[in-house]
């Protein structure tokens, strides 16, 4: 069977204004932020499908109709939707954050449940007790932080300035969890020693579009000014410019975020994919709680060469990114006009035009679906997409 499913939006302030209107052919509400679609089963914001000409909620639909997740699904991850689809625009840097694997998740979240703290309070950590591996292909050039470089090019891109000498010589001499830990718990007084020479230095010519963007000077000011940081008021997370892999993929590239790496989205587009959770422990650049001591005990320290997952090749009518995942899988569909691909769902699967307009046909329904639009597909279901407008779709899906 086949459904039409509608997301839900996230107007987080860090979102755009009309990149998720436009992709969703909805109007924009004037100074309205638009950061996320989501689509997905999430108790914080679960998706709607159309039965029997009424919304029903898709939480609702599988605990009534579990077997539509089907038996794979149901024996390695519960009656429950494995995995949440997303759309993001970042108009302005996400806090630095990093996510937990499944037993810190649950020890987490019970703990927090024993502690009595609130679900939506702002103190709380853990909103639930999955971890939250994560893919995304960007959908617009697209530039984020992405783990602990070696450590050998740490000490070089320290050693570059004169400010940061003194950290260049403290790593000479510490793990890089035990730097990590001593600069995400500075002092104003020493975040301003480290960092405002470079501010100085570099001033003018960023305000001439002037430094590289794989430069992290650039990233640091364009942090501060996009998200208006009191020089008074510095971030511990700004130093991390310097420690982290600064990562641009091109439009149709993406990358996987393991449990424990830490990450931020800079700007740009993407499509997300991930384990179906919203545990998010924060590393600054965020006026949200950042706990630093569990940030502490979760962060993978280990020095990362990123893997850019390469974008669907043109001649690859049916595509898969490869990722380590067990919880979820992408798959993009191409279709011209008349072309007509035929697929069968092995588990429940969410299927998001991206661009163009395509007919969904099952053996018992049938949807026209038009760019922004959604559907899902249960376990078992044979169903053939077939192009009207050219574009392009995607699956999420089980691998």
């Amino acid at each position: 069977m086949i459904y039409k499913l509608t997301g839900s939006l996230q107007n987080y302030v860090w979102g755009g204004h009309q990149y998720i209107p436009q992709l969703l052919n909805i109007p924009a509400e004037e100074n309205q932020y638009y950061a996320e679609w989501w689509l997905g089963t999430h108790h914080s914001a679960p998706s709607t499908i159309e039965v029997d000409g009424k919304n029903v909620l898709l939480t609702e639909f599988l605990q009534k109709n579990p077997t539509a997740l089907g038996a794979q699904s149901r024996a390695s991850f519960g009656d429950e939707l494995p995995y949440l689809l997303k759309i993001l625009d970042v108009a302005q840097p996400l806090s630095i954050q990093l996510h937990p694997t499944k037993t810190q998740a649950e020890i987490g979240f019970a703990e927090e449940n024993a502690k009595g703290i609130d679900l939506k309070a702002s103190t709380r950590t853990y909103k639930d007790n999955n971890h939250k591996s994560e893919m995304m292909i960007a959908l617009s050039d697209f530039w984020l932080l992405h783990g602990f470089k070696n450590k050998s090019d740490i000490i070089e891109t320290l050693e570059a300035r004169s400010s940061l000498v003194p950290l260049a010589k403290k790593l000479h001499e510490q793990d890089l969890h035990a730097f990590y830990a001593d600069i995400m718990q500075a002092e104003q007084a020493q975040l301003h020693q480290w960092l405002s020479p470079i501010l100085l230095e570099n001033q003018a010519a960023y305000e001439a579009n002037n430094l590289d963007l794989t430069n992290p000077d650039y990233w640091v000011l364009y942090t501060i000014d996009a998200m208006n940081i009191s020089l008074d008021k510095l971030d511990a997370g700004l130093i991390c410019f310097y420690l982290f892999n600064i990562v641009h993929l091109k439009k149709g590239e993406g990358i996987y975020q393991d449990a424990g790496i830490p990450h931020a989205y800079l700007r740009g587009q993407n499509i997300e994919l991930m384990a179906c959770s919203d545990n998010v422990i924060r590393g600054g650049l965020t006026p949200k709680y950042v706990d630093i001591p569990e940030l502490l005990k979760i962060v993978d320290c280990r020095e990362v060469e990123p893997k850019i997952i390469p974008s669907a090749p043109q001649d690859a009518r049916i595509f898969t990114y490869a990722t380590p995942a067990q919880d979820f899988a992408l798959q993009n569909i191409q279709y011209e006009c008349g072309e007509t691909h035929h697929l069968k769902a092995q588990s429940a699967s969410i299927l998001l035009v991206m661009k163009g307009q395509l007919n969904l046909r099952s053996e018992t329904t049938a949807l026209s679906l038009k760019q922004g639009e959604a559907a899902f597909i249960t376990a078992n279901a044979s169903y053939e997409v077939e192009g009207l407008i050219e574009g392009y779709a995607v699956v999420a899906k089980l691998p």
